[in-house]
């Protein structure tokens, strides 16, 4: 049985081994590997999420039906639910900086852990971003590789508020099936945070692209040299989960 909430509470020391028990033996992660599976899970939330805003954008200059909003949104929350699920054991599956400053704020990792985890998770959002360059020019420099910006008539001040809102959901949803020892069965959690990922893109897509989370946010602006409004995309998510993260931990954790 793997212990999730285990895996949050790495404060004590930047280099602590995490195990994870499971029937059989324990398996111990160390700061490099939990570094390795932010990468590779941020790479590819941001490859498939971003990506999906590139094939739409293909097949509709192509005379083909797009896959329309609904599609993206389900591509944005898939790959964040396959990612934690297959690599959440390791790392604790954030790949999304207002994850990790939720975990932060709440003394669940610590201050080195963080900065750490949010290197890896803004490189391998970079990465991803530069690799769908290998796409049509046309293709992806129409969409801006699917950085996120503001609808007309959204001011920075609301998308803010609502990419706060969004990515407040999304941390509370992690705290509540990942960190409460108390709550939703672990075995859940992708199931959970990718639908409220999906949740999210289905609301907010049209609005603000939907980011709640400023590696998806990141990636895409730095390979496409895209910078509008892209404050908004760290200021909201990052006050949004350090808002459910503290009111989660003071609510309906139990304090040892």
């Amino acid at each position: 049985m793997l212990l999730f909430p285990t895996r949050f509470s790495d404060h004590d020391a930047p280099s602590r081994v995490i195990v994870s028990v499971r029937s059989g033996g324990g398996f111990m992660y160390r700061l490099p590997q939990k570094l390795v599976a932010e990468f590779a899970g941020t790479f590819a939330v941001v490859f498939f999420s971003a990506g999906s805003i590139c094939a739409d954008q293909f097949l509709r200059t192509s005379g083909q039906a797009g896959i329309g909003l609904l599609g993206i949104a389900l591509a944005h929350g898939l790959a964040m639910a396959i990612m934690v699920t297959s690599l959440g054991h390791i790392s604790g599956g954030h790949f999304n900086p207002a994850i990790t400053i939720g975990l932060w704020v709440t003394r669940k990792i610590s201050t080195i852990n963080t900065l750490a985890f949010w290197a890896a998770q803004l490189a391998g959002a970079a990465v991803a971003a530069y690799a769908l360059r290998l796409l049509p020019f046309d293709v992806w420099s129409a969409v801006q590789l699917g950085t996120p910006d503001l609808a007309s008539g959204i001011s920075r001040t609301n998308g803010m508020i609502f990419e706060g809102i969004m990515t407040f959901f999304l941390v509370f949803v992690v705290f509540a099936t990942c960190v409460d020892a108390l709550g939703a069965f672990n075995k859940v959690a992708g199931f959970a945070i990718g639908l409220t990922v999906t949740m999210g893109a289905l609301f907010g897509g049209p609005f603000t692209g939907a980011a709640l989370n400023p590696a998806r946010a990141f990636g895409p602006a730095l390979a496409a040299n895209h910078w509008a409004n892209h404050g908004v995309y760290w200021i909201g998510p990052l006050a949004g989960g350090v808002a459910a993260g503290w009111l989660y931990d003071m609510l309906f954790l139990k304090k040892d």
